[in-house]
């Protein structure tokens, strides 16, 4: 896709979703962190209800600590794979208090090396606690890239690098979030709402005009 277009995307997307941010609920950025990690294969809703509660008692990795890996389980048993997330939780905890002061690392390669911190994790945390022009790719930003047609890649991975290269620099910030929002709510996985679609026009999907015919 050329680069106008893709600028043309994320300009109609601006003016659809004027305050594009995360959905999460957070307090600071070790809770942040938290609530990325429990987000994987979750929504947003699921995790701000788990987490409502949870970061009553838990707001530093030394409370983490002291709540217990058992403990944990009982606030976030609602979310999935809660099991291993706990782990990774509480793992994450200690190497945070032990090495880093209870302090998150901003460097990337030290975020990933963190337990259950991957590319999209770190990438995800940098752009929201940091400001920086990451492009976390979930499963509504690999949709939305992919069906549109701004990149053609098979794996999230690639789908960030090709992103990042090519979304012109004054979206960078934001394009995280315009296309989870636009993913999440318009674009959907099942029964995209093609007419009620700000990028139409734009979006090389092929599916598209089946969907459009036949939303009620």
């Amino acid at each position: 896709m050329q680069i106008k277009n893709i600028n043309d995307i994320f300009k109609k997307l601006s003016k659809t979703y004027t305050r594009p941010q995360t959905e999460l609920k957070y307090i600071n950025h070790f809770t942040l962190l938290v609530s990325v990690i429990l987000s994987a294969q979750a929504t947003d809703i699921s995790v701000n209800k788990a987490t409502k509660e949870l970061f009553k008692h838990v707001k530093t990795p030394q409370d983490m600590l002291n709540l217990g890996e058992k403990k944990l389980k009982t606030y976030i048993k609602s979310i999935g794979l809660f099991n291993s997330k706990a782990k990774h939780l509480i793992n994450l905890s200690k190497i945070l208090s032990e090495e880093y002061n209870s302090k998150i690392p901003k460097d990337f390669d030290e975020l990933i090396n963190l337990p259950g911190v991957g590319n999209k994790t770190a990438s995800v945390f940098q752009n929201v606690a940091l400001k920086l022009p990451r492009i976390g790719v979930d499963t509504h930003v690999f949709r939305v890239a992919n069906r549109t047609g701004m990149v053609k890649a098979n794996n999230p991975n690639l789908t960030q690098l090709w992103l990042e290269k090519l979304v012109p620099k004054k979206w960078l910030l934001n394009a995280h979030h315009l296309m989870i929002l636009h993913g999440r709510y318009i674009c959907k996985s099942q029964k995209p709402l093609c007419q009620k679609c700000s990028i139409f026009k734009f979006c090389q999907y092929k599916e598209k005009k089946f969907f459009y015919r036949n939303e009620n």
